[in-house]
Formats: C-alpha cells, sequence, structure tokens
C-alpha cells in the first residue's frame, strides 16, 4: 500500500515551500515527487509553485521503493511501528547489516522477511547501528522523510540513545562525562583508542549499583563513534564485562554486557515517542 502524508496548510505560502519548509522534505525527494506527479492539493494536481491559502488540504504520495535484501525467517521483535518506522529489540550475536564476512542471516534479512510477511514493500533504512553482540533497541526507517527526519534529530542531538553496561570494578562518582577525541589505533585497525586526533566525542555516565568488584552504569551517549562506550569506559578504567576486544572476559556472558536499553525521539507528526527495552538475561544474571 502507498504511504500517504496528509497536511493542511497553516500559512499562505507556494506549494513548493510548504514541502520544503513545513514539511521538510529534502530537495531530492521535492524532485522526485514533482516528476512522478506524487501531491495534489485539494485532490487536484497542481503547479508546485502555486500559492496555497491557509486550511488547504495537501496529500503527498510517497515514492515506493524496492528492498535490496534477501527476506529470512527470523525472529524479530517489535516495540514500536508507524508508517515511517521500526524498533526492535536487537537480538545480541547478530549483524545488523550483510557484509562479506556476513553476507546471511543479518538483521536486515530478519526485517525484510519480517516486512513480506506483513505484505508491505519498502526500502529498509537503519538509523542507528548496534555491533554485532550489542543488543537492544534499533532503529529503522521505513521512508526517506522518516530517515531525514532521524537524522535531523542526530544532528541537532535532540534524539536520545541510553545504554546499560556492567563494568569492572566500582565506580567512585555517582555520575560523569568523558569527553575525550577518539579514532582508529593504526591505520586499518578494528581497535579505537583515545586519540588527540580522533574525532570528537562525548559521553555521559551515572551510576544505577555497585557491586562487590562491578558497576551497573547507564549510558547516555551524544556522539556516535565506532565503540564509543566501550572505548570510553576503558579509558575511564572500567572495561565492560566480556568485551574481549578491549581485555574482559567473563564466565557469565559470552559477549560485552552492552544493552540499548532506552530510545527517544520524534515521529513525523512531532509527537515524542519513548521506549524502553528491558535487560536481556545474560545481563540480568551478572546483577543476580
Amino acid at each position: 500500500m502507498e504511504k500517504t502524508i496528509k497536511y493542511v496548510v497553516k500559512a499562505e505560502k507556494k506549494l513548493i515551500d510548504v514541502l520544503r519548509e513545513d514539511l521538510e522534505f529534502s530537495s531530492r525527494i521535492v524532485r522526485t515527487l514533482k516528476r512522478q506527479k506524487k501531491v495534489v492539493v485539494n485532490n487536484i494536481p497542481i503547479s508546485f509553485n502555486a500559492r496555497l491559502r491557509v486550511g488547504d488540504t495537501i496529500v503527498v504520495y510517497l515514492p515506493e521503493e524496492e528492498n535490496i535484501f534477501n527476506p529470512e525467517d527470523m525472529s524479530i521483535e517489535v516495540v514500536y511501528e508507524d508508517d515511517h518506522f521500526i524498533v526492535i529489540n536487537k537480538q545480541a550475536f547478530k549483524v545488523v547489516h550483510p557484509t562479506k564476512g556476513h553476507p546471511f542471516g543479518t538483521i536486515a534479512n530478519g526485517v525484510a522477511g519480517y516486512m513480506i510477511s506483513k505484505g508491505e514493500s519498502y526500502k529498509i533504512r537503519f538509523a542507528n547501528r548496534l555491533d554485532r553482540d550489542t543488543s537492544g533497541a534499533l532503529i529503522i526507517c521505513k521512508s526517506g522523510l522518516g530517515q531525514k527526519i532521524i537524522s535531523d534529530q542526530m544532528q541537532s542531538q535532540t534524539i536520545l540513545k541510553e545504554y546499560d553496561a556492567i563494568v569492572h570494578g566500582v565506580v567512585e562518582l555517582d555520575e560523569g562525562t568523558i569527553d575525550e577525541p577518539i579514532g582508529r589505533a593504526y591505520e586499518d585497525s578494528v581497535h579505537r583508542v583515545v586519540r588527540p586526533d580522533g574525532s570528537p566525542s562525548l559521553t555521559h555516565y551515572k551510576v544505577i549499583k555497585r557491586m562487590a568488584d562491578k558497576t551497573w552504569l547507564r549510558i547516555q551517549l551524544k556522539t556516535g563513534r565506532t565503540h564509543q562506550i566501550r572505548v570510553h569506559l576503558k579509558h575511564l578504567g572500567h572495561i565492560i564485562v566480556g568485551d574481549e576486544l578491549y581485555g574482559s572476559t567473563h564466565d557469565l556472558i559470552n559477549r560485552q554486557a552492552l544493552h540499548a536499553c532506552h530510545l527517544g525521539f520524534n515521529n513525523i507528526r512531532g509527537e515524542a515517542i519513548d521506549l524502553w527495552v528491558g535487560m536481556p538475561e545474560d545481563m540480568k544474571k551478572i546483577v543476580e
């Protein structure tokens, strides 16, 4: 089914200006809508340069785009869905996007299967990424407009992303901020490190629970660098439990104890979406 957006004009201006300013379509999308004649005003196709009156009703028929991922039958836990977004609770040990090393069995393949099971068709766009072994809230855009809205919120740092992390050692401060640049350890390295010439990176943390030799932290990301939480916590002197890449092993968990627990954003109608995803069992065992 073709997705539509209905909008009632609030101020006199040209149709093209309403599309760009009020509905925040990119120039590329506006050109596509014009070329494919996907916009009507009061049920009539009109010129994009026509001046609209207050109360006119615009209906935009969003261009259909094809899915490029092979569908696979996979358990996908959906925690929120509308016409433009899906938020899932990503399980650990799953790669988000197909790569040379992981061409199949990815979250993208599972979402493609889920989409087809609902009789829908859209281009799958991942708004955020989680490492293979990190679990939790993952947002997927079902339209170009959805992707732009989330991208704008990321740029303005108004999107909320919080994580639960269990680290080695007892963190002394109840809360703090790590403001240190991150870059590759060396060219083509998977490892990231804090280094003066790295990209600006900002992480807030607060203690949720202190244990005998570990601490449960709630992490809030203000930037989104690769391995940012893992690198910043190691720099703090508290490696994430089970994070073998950065120097930890643990008999209760065979991955880094990191979970995207909280996601907050605005949908295309400007409504606040606030989602919490419970801690998985392997991390609960460490806390308990």
